[in-house]
């Protein structure tokens, strides 16, 4: 007796935001698309965890914040479709010394980009970020800048719209599933899993710091590097106490602990008083690592507390809850994400489509719309360079 298969045009393996996004622009197209996810949809083990991430257009690379500009439109095209505002402008405060380079940027080479692609910003001295914003003791050689078409992005909004986006127009999502293999050939590509064999001519796995295990599969593993990051929240003192999104550029702690933090303002879908702030630091994890915020992350987090009592005095000193997020970046620090196909890497490897690593929830309606391209075999307007930036050509690593 033959194998019996689900078939579908397009197999997606996880359905975080690029997965369902992919869904998504794969079933708007007519053809049949289905999810594999291991968890439950919108869980908190992976790197979508939390309630809301960063809006930014600015870049120390000219090319990412032309993505920015170019995915901007595809969110409000997202938000009209779902009836749901996903982007909120709040305004993006970069501040600190300048020359202090991070995984963000740097704030004088970001404000360069945004000179040369007419994206206004107002420069501002440290006296100014204290009376503008609610600062304090902030050192005199500190500048930086206000963005005000910055803001936030509701997390379980986009996920919550993107599900339901999928499933209304046509893709199928099974959850609590184990993908064993993925055995790309001539004709299509077969992915065998804890609940049966699924056929697709095309897979995209879009599993975060859990695609590793996958590729490992295909004998193609990806060299990331996975750590885990952790957050807390404040009460504000008064009512009236908001920020914009912000980001504070400052030296290491300590050789190889980067010392900077950045945070939020008051949720604006949530309705919670209480405000984010973080340290930037990655603390080592794997991808099957507990949630839990562990010793090193309850650290972390007290001196956050310290910095909120010296620099932030409309705030409360003392979290009042804690969060952490799976994170996961390329390991060769020149490249900013994995997004293309295996074509070359692997037998038949054209049809096995890959995005993973990078900070990406921003660019979710872009890299969705790119790999269901890349699946369907479209010619998309945008596509992967070699070093991870969506620019006009072809995709590659």
């Amino acid at each position: 007796m033959g194998t019996r298969y689900r078939h579908a045009d397009v197999l997606v393996v996880g359905a975080g935001p690029v997965g369902l996004a992919t869904a998504w622009e794969v079933a708007r197209r007519g053809r049949t698309v289905h999810v594999l996810e291991q968890f439950d949809v919108g869980h908190d083990k992976g790197s979508s965890a939390g309630l809301e991430r960063q809006w930014r257009i600015q870049y120390s690379q000219e090319q990412w914040a032309r993505l920015a500009l170019r995915t901007l439109p595809l969110w409000r095209e997202l938000e009209s479709a779902s009836g749901r505002d996903l982007v909120h402008t709040t305004g993006s405060l970069w501040f600190g010394r300048t020359g202090v380079a991070t995984s963000e940027g740097e704030i004088g080479a970001a404000a360069a980009v945004l000179d040369r692609l007419d994206v206004p910003f107002e420069w501002l001295t440290a006296a100014d970020i204290e009376r503008r914003f609610g600062f304090a003791g902030l050192p005199a050689d500190h500048e930086g800048f206000h963005q005000k078409d910055g803001g936030v992005i509701d997390v379980r909004g986009t996920l919550e719209a993107l599900t339901d986006l999928a499933l209304r127009t046509g893709a199928t999502v099974t959850e609590h599933v184990t993908v064993h293999a993925v055995e790309p050939d001539g004709a299509g590509v077969t992915v065998r899993t804890s609940l049966g064999d699924h056929r697709a001519d095309t897979v995209v796995i879009a599993a975060g710091a859990f695609a590793d295990t996958l590729l490992r599969l295909l004998g193609r593993p990806l060299d990331l590097h996975v750590f885990r990051m952790v957050s807390a929240y404040f009460a504000p003192r008064t009512p009236a106490f908001d920020l914009p999104t912000w980001y504070a550029f400052l030296e290491p702690e300590e050789p190889g602990i980067n010392g900077s933090f950045y945070g939020f303002g008051r949720n604006p879908w949530t309705g919670s008083g209480l405000v984010r702030a973080a340290p930037d630091t990655e603390l080592p994890s794997t991808a099957t690592a507990s949630s839990r915020v562990d010793a090193a992350g309850t650290e972390r987090l007290r001196r956050t507390e310290s910095w909120v009592r010296d620099h932030l005095p409309g705030l409360v000193p003392k979290f009042t809850g804690a969060s952490t997020c799976l994170a996961a970046l390329p390991a060769d620090p020149g490249r900013q994400f994995f997004l293309g196909s295996l074509h070359g890497q692997v037998p038949y490897g054209e049809r096995v489509v890959v995005q993973s690593a990078g900070w990406a929830f921003k660019f979710v309606p872009s890299f969705g719309r790119l790999c269901a391209e890349l699946a369907l075999g479209l010619d998309g307007e945008t596509h992967t360079g070699a070093d991870g930036a969506l620019v006009p050509g072809a995709a590659s690593w």
